[in-house]
């Protein structure tokens, strides 16, 4: 029963495993959105690897800005296109691939008014036919076009696929007869149609063909080889990554423009699926094995942004301004850059890329056989790595702190990150990414999230041991650091407040202990909440008098500000609290308050057995002595100059006297606090007063003291420092003064 109590019940290292588990079921159903993750992390790749040299047998003439400058508007007579080709083969291209398809006759010479007059003219008139039916010929862009593809072999037409029949919905019956008589043409020419290596075999998973926008008849006639120039990007993220290198439409499957222009470069051998019941291994051409997905799909290994290949302005070439042998003996891909008539697509290495380039790419790709792999053994790869840091990760949580875990688990995928991005630019193997990242972070997140939880139950039954002896502040430390436990000390800078009912011995003695008691309740409650929500540590109760400090067990920076509230807030309470005594019976009750800030020695301090945490030192014999000073100015709180210092800047203050407590040697400055700097009560009025009274009174000036005391009393008429102030100096009227008296009060009490 234990055994099985072990094994169900839950640990981290399980938690570790699930998650790996989960994903290794992710990684073989392999989400969408998981997927695009990984596409996105297969482009970083090209952008960290940076631009690779092209192979040089590969240019471009473009149809760009400067040749419409030139020429005017697309399209252009059939005429000029005709022009380039005779140029191309004078400049000894060994490959001219169009990336354009002439899909509607050339109607800008003005053949067709020529033909409507041959129509109305008869037969008529046999000289006048024989004149038109000269400048028809002439008039002719087309069949010139197709003389010059006739007279160059080294011509590649392309023409384009409709790969659903939503893309055909616009094509009426006559559309399609040109597009069977086209296809019957071009199929005809076997080598151009790609050949199946194995009888018997099932048809291979290619993309599948529903209708075609073809060249014209007559340039279809004249030409011997074509290719379509198709590009299907990811439906995920709208990327071109892969290129479909062969279509099937109808029993047949055809070559992309790429490859047609790869094979006709290499002397025209027969292009060769290589088909399995899994689909397509490769696409041979000669001695050369494409490797293709099993849709023939090829991972374009992209040199580069834009321009990466070498470009030729189409109305340079044309004008004789491209040097002699620059296009000698390489494959001349044809078509538009300019913008507004180009194929704009997003790729990996750009986000506007000509689709043209994306040709050149594919060539260059071939031609070096610098492939992209992904090799059969990728998905055990990706597997195994995927179990061996999900293991290895689920291991270490329960035995490792969770920053060093945490730092481990960076560290890890930024070495996978390194190490994929290596195999990827110097084998050229894609590896899965994002799932061994993704078994990292899970793991973690769970197995730490669960080492957590169980902390948490742990610390519960701490506080719920603690919290009734201390303050929440240090129950929290206890949790973080048990080690506090231990008995000794902290030398720290904190501040520390001293509060205390004024006459409470007094007023007990005339109560009954149920009375005296409830009193106490109500007043230690609302005032230890007070402490407790600006984050103090109540230290002690002493019958009626509360001590407690800012800044331990956990530091605060405010510790200062922090006490300052806590006394104006008791203040406040206080009222509240006189109102309902009042209504009950009980005689008035004030209190008196002493903070005071500096060092002081905090920790656990008391025996092994039973010990508080508390703080020591003069600073907090100064508080205590501070707060009884209260009744001698009659004032509610009173603060050294050390803290003075601190908070002047968000309290208002006076300065209430130098004095000289009992057991220190130098007198200190002390202040009242009198109200915060938001307050508009006239407060500043009275310190402003009332210090230029002090300043006169240590300067022996009595009638001015005397003077600024009467007109603090004048706005405040229960103003008490002002009459302790009044009455010392009726007193030292009459008191003859030593030369050296500087105006120090000596406290002789505690």
């Amino acid at each position: 029963m234990d055994k099985f109590k072990n094994l169900v019940t839950l640990t981290g290292f399980k938690i570790g495993l699930l998650a790996t588990i989960l994903s290794l079921i992710l990684y073989g159903i392999d989400p969408p959105f998981f997927h695009i993750i990984e596409l996105k992390a297969f482009d970083l790749h090209f952008l960290s690897r940076g631009k690779i040299q092209p192979s040089g047998k590969v240019a471009i003439v473009a149809i760009d800005e400067k040749s419409l400058d030139r020429f005017g508007r697309w399209p252009w007579p059939r005429t000029r296109i005709a022009e380039l080709v005779e140029r191309l083969k004078k400049l000894g291209a060994k490959v001219v691939a169009f990336d354009i398809v002439f899909s509607e006759p050339d109607e800008s010479s003005g053949i067709n008014v020529i033909r409507n007059i041959k129509h109305k003219l008869g037969d008529k008139d046999g000289e006048a036919k024989s004149i038109i039916e000269a400048a028809e010929k002439d008039a002719d862009n087309d069949r010139k076009l197709a003389k010059a593809v006739k007279n160059n072999p080294s011509v590649i037409l392309g023409y384009f696929f409709f790969t659903s029949k939503d893309e055909i919905k616009h094509l009426d019956a006559s559309s399609h007869n040109p597009a069977l008589t086209y296809l019957k043409s071009v199929s005809k020419k076997e080598d151009f149609v790609i050949r199946r290596i194995k009888k018997g075999t099932p048809q291979p998973k290619l993309l599948n063909a529903a209708g075609i926008q073809e060249n014209i008849s007559m340039l279809s006639e004249a030409a011997t080889s074509f290719g379509y120039f198709n590009i299907v990007p990811d439906p995920e993220d709208g990327v071109v990554r892969w290129v479909p290198l062969a279509i099937q439409y109808g029993e047949k499957a055809y070559p992309h423009l790429s490859l047609e222009a790869v094979r006709k470069y290499l002397g025209s051998p027969p292009l060769i699926l290589d088909a399995s019941e899994y689909g397509v291994d490769s696409i041979e051409i000669g001695s050369k094995a494409i490797p293709t997905d099993e849709k023939g799909r090829l991972l374009i290994n992209y040199r580069g942004p834009q321009k990466t290949f070498p470009h030729y302005s189409f109305s340079d070439v044309i004008d004789g301004h491209v040097p002699k042998n620059v296009l000698k003996n390489k494959i001349i891909l044809v078509g538009a850059t300019a913008t507004g008539i180009y194929d704009m697509r997003t790729t990996p290495v750009d986000g506007t890329f000509p689709g043209i380039e994306i040709h050149a790419n594919i060539i260059d790709t071939i031609l070096k056989d610098d492939y992209i792999h992904r090799p059969d053994w990728v998905v055990a790869f990706d597997i195994l790595t995927i179990l061996i840091l999900g293991i290895a990760l689920s291991i270490a949580i329960p035995k490792v702190r969770p920053l060093y875990t945490a730092i481990s688990a960076i560290c890890t995928i930024i070495l996978y990150i390194i190490l994929n991005n290596y195999i990827f630019n110097h084998w050229k193997i894609w590896l899965t990414e994002v799932y061994p990242i993704f078994t990292l972070i899970a793991v973690f997140g769970s197995a730490t999230t669960f080492q957590f939880m169980t902390e948490e139950r742990k610390k519960k039954e701490i506080k719920n041991a603690f919290s009734r002896y201390v303050s929440p502040s240090l129950v929290n430390e206890i949790v973080k650091n048990p080690a506090k436990l231990i008995l000794g000390g902290d030398e720290k800078r904190l501040t520390v407040l001293f509060s205390d009912i004024r006459g409470f011995t007094s007023v007990s003695e005339t109560l009954k202990p149920q009375v005296l008691v409830k009193l106490m309740n109500n007043y230690l409650t609302p005032m230890t909440d007070i402490v407790l929500k600006n984050g103090g540590t109540v230290d002690k109760y002493m019958g009626d008098a509360i001590m407690a400090f800012w800044g331990a067990p956990i530091w605060q920076e405010d510790h200062h500000t922090r006490a300052c509230k806590t006394a104006l807030e008791m203040l406040k309470e206080l009222s509240e609290l006189q109102m309902a005594w009042e209504k009950a019976g009980i005689p008035k009750l004030d209190i008196g308050i002493g903070i005071s800030t500096g060092r002081v020695t905090v920790g656990n301090m008391g025996s092994s057995t039973r010990f508080d945490y508390t703080v020591i030192g003069d600073t907090v014999n100064l508080g205590s002595r501070l707060e009884g000073l209260n009744k001698e100015y009659g004032t509610h709180i009173i603060v050294p100059k050390y803290t003075y210092e601190d908070v002047k800047e968000g309290f208002i203050f006076r300065e209430l006297d130098m004095v000289r407590v009992k057991g220190k040697e130098l007198p200190i400055k002390i202040y009242e606090l009198l109200g915060e700097k938001s307050e508009t009560s006239g407060l500043n009025k009275i310190a402003e007063l009332f210090e230029t009274g002090l300043e006169a009174y240590r300067s022996k000036d009595w009638d001015k003291a005397e003077r600024y005391f009467t007109d603090v009393l004048k706005l405040r008429p229960n103003d008490s420092p002002s009459r302790v102030f009044l009455s010392r100096i009726q007193e030292l009227r009459k008191t003859e003064l030593p030369a050296e008296w500087d105006g120090v009060f000596i406290m002789h009490k505690k």
